[in-house]
């Protein structure tokens, strides 16, 4: 015989209701068991060091056309030279190797060009917020900047 509280429409709906909410709980230890998986996602990837930043140079006057930083960031055979301008992030990777640029913040890609065969690649307009190069040459070496703030 059936329960009688499940004839009452509202009953049920409220019972299915409960029971998906619940459903979407996701523990905290698989949460944490997600996030320490995603940070090895780059485990392969050359980690290179910022080995120079023109923001930590004294101030020259510029004109509003100029660059308005330089940034050199340095891995084990790998350098990746980048100007920061008001329209693009300009760059070069050392030795040249035609690939793939990614800026990445927290929230994901914010941007992707190509890079020539020259080494030269240009992303615009630059970021708003804090990211990354994540630069994927064309033999698959993964090269990863730090962080560059605007």
């Amino acid at each position: 015989m059936m329960d009688p509280e499940w004839h009452d429409d509202e009953k049920l709906i409220a019972a299915l209701r409960e029971a998906l909410a619940s459903a979407e709980d996701v523990p905290s230890a698989f949460v944490e068991a997600g996030k320490a998986a995603f940070a090895w996602r780059s485990i392969d990837a050359e980690l290179a060091a910022l080995t120079y930043d023109s923001a930590l140079e004294p101030v020259a006057i510029r004109s509003e056309s100029a660059i308005l930083r330089s940034l050199t960031f340095a891995s084990d055979g790998w350098t990746v030279e980048l100007e920061l301008t008001p329209d693009a992030v300009l760059g070069q990777l050392d030795p040249p190797a035609v690939g793939t640029v990614t800026a990445r913040g927290d929230g994901g890609e914010l941007a992707t060009a190509d890079i020539d065969e020259l080494g030269f690649f240009v992303l615009g307009p630059p970021p708003t917020v804090p990211y990354r190069l994540v630069c994927q040459t064309g033999s698959g070496t993964t090269i990863l900047t730090g962080w560059i703030t605007p």
